[in-house]
């Protein structure tokens, strides 16, 4: 990993809110628009922290050594904007009254969980990195994000994002990028952006399967199915079995993902379409894990896992250049067998080359 750069991942994309903010409707236009502004500042002190020096601090507070337990921290902003909040949960303490403390706080758990009895790795860092959150941020917040060092949590505006915290998979999928961060660190624009946001698609739909005990073939493969308001018409924020396919709202607009390379989207916006082109790498997954059947953070997931923190991933990594590296990954640890075939198979299925 060569320069070590925390990035600002939200769950919503802002193509979405942008679709949003541009409404006719007198109530949700002005709740994304505020969204959008504090996304952007935030966004903005990231970039200063990178320029001030904040990654070495970052670095800093790498875990003290590897763990068998969690150090969770759960804070509460009570709607405003200040970070991290007041701490109402520590490691170990009973569970409260707040409903989202408490999902928040199980959710973590439950990705330390998977990364520690799946892959031996001790939290997002390797060595025990405690595992901070903060929720109820702002007013109608509809976000969650990852900013480098925490988690964040909104509480929606309850019409067409509810609590952030009500999917499991959510709270996995930034966390995932926690991950990403302390491993190949992709660069968050293009391609290498698009695997980053996969891999924590990938990672918050594998967490999912691992608390509700499913196998491939009993997930459902939707990400975000719990954060969907009610005046939405969709099942989920994406789909991994069916890019394209998670909503169609007047609103919110159609899901944009495309399930193979010959529906590609080329945009700068949405730096570079991370959100949308994910849906490909996410589409490969799915196929490969369904192919091999069980439990999908097993084989298909060690894959996965075997690839990001290989040390072999470049931060600018394309489709191909990941691609190629799964097939590698999956003879290193499976042989010529089973495994190599459906992973050819499945970045075949997506038209990804992968020499």
């Amino acid at each position: 990993m060569a320069n070590f750069h925390p990035t600002f991942c939200t769950i919503i994309p802002p193509h979405v809110l942008d679709k949003v903010a541009t409404s006719d409707d007198p109530d949700l236009a002005p709740m994304a628009r505020r969204t959008l502004e504090t996304d952007a500042k935030q966004r903005t002190r990231r970039d200063l922290n990178i320029r001030i020096g904040v990654p070495d601090e970052v670095a800093a507070i790498r875990g003290a050594g590897a763990t068998e337990h969690p150090n969770r921290t759960i804070h509460d902003c009570e709607n405003n904007t200040r970070l991290p909040g007041d701490k109402v949960r520590g490691e170990g303490e009973d569970p409260g009254q707040d409903a989202t403390v408490n999902r928040v706080y199980a959710g973590l758990g439950a990705t330390f969980e998977l990364l520690l009895s799946s892959y031996g790795r001790s939290s997002l860092d390797g060595e025990g990195l405690p595992l901070v959150a903060s929720v109820h941020y702002g007013r109608n917040y509809t976000n969650a994000f990852w900013n480098g060092q925490q988690m964040v949590f909104g509480d929606g505006d309850g019409e067409i994002f509810v609590d952030f915290s009500n999917s499991v998979d959510v709270i996995a999928h930034e966390l995932a990028h926690g991950l990403t961060q302390y491993t190949a660190n992709l660069t968050y624009f293009g391609q290498p952006g698009a695997l980053n946001e996969s891999v924590s698609d990938v990672i918050g739909s594998l967490v999912k399967q691992y608390v509700l005990g499913q196998t491939a073939e009993q997930a459902d493969w939707l990400l975000g199915a719990e954060i969907l308001g009610p005046r939405v018409n969709g099942v989920a924020l994406r789909s991994l079995k069916a890019p394209g396919t998670a909503y169609d709202d007047e609103i919110l607009g159609k899901d944009p993902q495309p399930a193979t390379m010959d529906k590609y989207v080329r945009t700068g916006r949405d730096n570079g379409g991370v959100h949308i082109n994910s849906g490909i790498p996410n589409h490969a997954f799915y196929l490969l894990a369904t192919e091999l059947g069980g439990k999908s953070w097993e084989r298909a997931g060690q894959i996965w896992y075997d690839t990001l923190t290989s040390g072999e991933l470049y931060e600018d990594a394309s489709f191909r250049d990941f691609a190629g590296l799964t097939l590698r990954k999956a003879e290193e640890r499976y042989g010529d067998g089973t495994e190599l075939q459906a992973l050819q198979k499945a970045w075949q299925t997506v038209k990804v080359p992968t020499g």
